[in-house]
């Protein structure tokens, strides 16, 4: 039970404390209530809270943002790939610890933290801000799991949503042509475009990787550019895979393996290493896209991702449903391709209304 007493302060002020028992059995008290009606209802909330377990001391909630975010770091670094570790410790550094470093857990409010997302909102894109805002609402998630906080204040936050883009897609002709223009890379240019692979995966691909026979290219490795180097790791989704392609694309890996040995990678830099992405207008896939256009002004402004979406375009045209393409591409589930393509099964609508119509007494045909 807890007890309510008056204590006087220096300046001669009338006050109230609570004294209870934390539920270890220690005890101790908390001060400064200025009626006693306050210092009652805030004791009736220690009673509920030691009862259903959500007891917080008082004198953890001083404990700073600062003081938890460079451990809460140190932990994630063990189970994240670099590249997700790197934008998590950016985040930290650039946007969460100017704010929030100095800042008492107990004194952080919902409203404090949707302010602070609406100013970073107005400056940076929607990626930052939702990595930025994942930092700080970690942070407070396991310190609500260490019986720091009793809720975390910063969930149910609102955040800007991306705006959708607009995807360009490669026909076939046009996939074909920007091989032929992406002269030794004309066999990278075509797995990317047909096979779906993200860029690391295939950068990493070494010549044994490749089941020439079974026209199977293996996945287990992925090569991720983090500041000025490569690094080689696991797959985005930590499953290995393997992606079937057509016998053209398999005759042009073979002609890129001809001569390497089966541990050399299929394309690298002159040092030996995984090749980064090509980026800027002085990338040999910049020029291949000008060659391209200068003969075709309707041809598409690509990137090496973008062959990506092409991959996806193309089977799905060919008639793959989601779950073959989500296998293909690599994704977590078939939700995750409709999702991200739902723009590619716009066709479907009207072969379901057609199909729908036919099975309909009396009305075959109709629509």
């Amino acid at each position: 039970m807890a007890t309510i007493s008056e204590y006087q302060t220096a300046s001669g002020a009338t006050l109230y404390e609570v004294r209870y028992r934390t539920p270890d059995n220690r005890s101790t008290r908390k001060r400064g209530f200025t009626t006693k009606r306050d210092a009652r209802q805030w004791a009736a909330t220690v009673v509920t809270a030691k009862m259903s377990g959500d007891y917080v001391a008082p004198s953890i909630g001083r404990t700073t943002i600062g003081a938890l975010g460079p451990a809460w770091l140190d932990r994630q670094r063990g189970h994240m790939k670099p590249s997700g570790f790197r934008s998590y410790e950016s985040a930290w550094r650039v946007h969460v610890a100017p704010r929030w470093a100095s800042r008492r857990i107990a004194d952080v409010r919902y409203s404090d933290v949707q302010a602070w997302v609406a100013e970073l909102s107005a400056k940076r894109g929607t990626s930052i801000v939702k990595t930025a805002y994942s930092v700080l609402a970690r942070i407070l998630d396991d310190a609500v799991r260490d019986r720091m906080l009793a809720v975390n204040p910063a969930r149910g936050v609102k955040l800007p949503k991306r705006a959708p883009s607009r995807r360009a897609y490669l026909t076939a002709g046009q996939l074909d042509a920007l091989a032929s223009e992406s002269g030794r890379y004309r066999s990278l240019v075509l797995l990317l475009g047909v096979g779906g692979l993200r860029w690391g995966e295939a950068a990493a691909l070494r010549v044994s990787d490749i089941n020439f026979l079974r026209r199977r290219v293996e996945l287990t490795r992925n090569a991720v550019m983090i500041s000025t180097r490569v690094v080689v790791g696991s797959l985005k989704s930590n499953h290995n895979r393997a992606v079937v392609v057509p016998a053209f694309v398999i005759d042009a890996l073979s002609e890129t393996a001809r001569g390497k040995g089966r541990d050399e990678l299929l394309w690298s830099t002159a040092a030996g290493t995984p090749l980064g992405p090509p980026a800027g207008t002085t990338s040999w896939l910049a020029y291949a896209v000008a060659r391209c256009q200068k003969a075709d002004p309707t041809f598409p402004r690509i990137t090496a991702h973008a062959l990506r979406h092409t991959a996806a375009s193309l089977a799905i045209s060919s008639g793959a449903n989601p779950k073959v393409v989500r296998r293909m591409l690599g994704h977590a589930s078939a939700a995750m391709t409709l999702d991200t393509y739902a723009d590619l099964f716009e066709s479907d609508l009207d072969s379901v209304a057609e199909a729908v119509a036919k099975m309909w007494p009396g009305r075959a045909g109709s629509q």
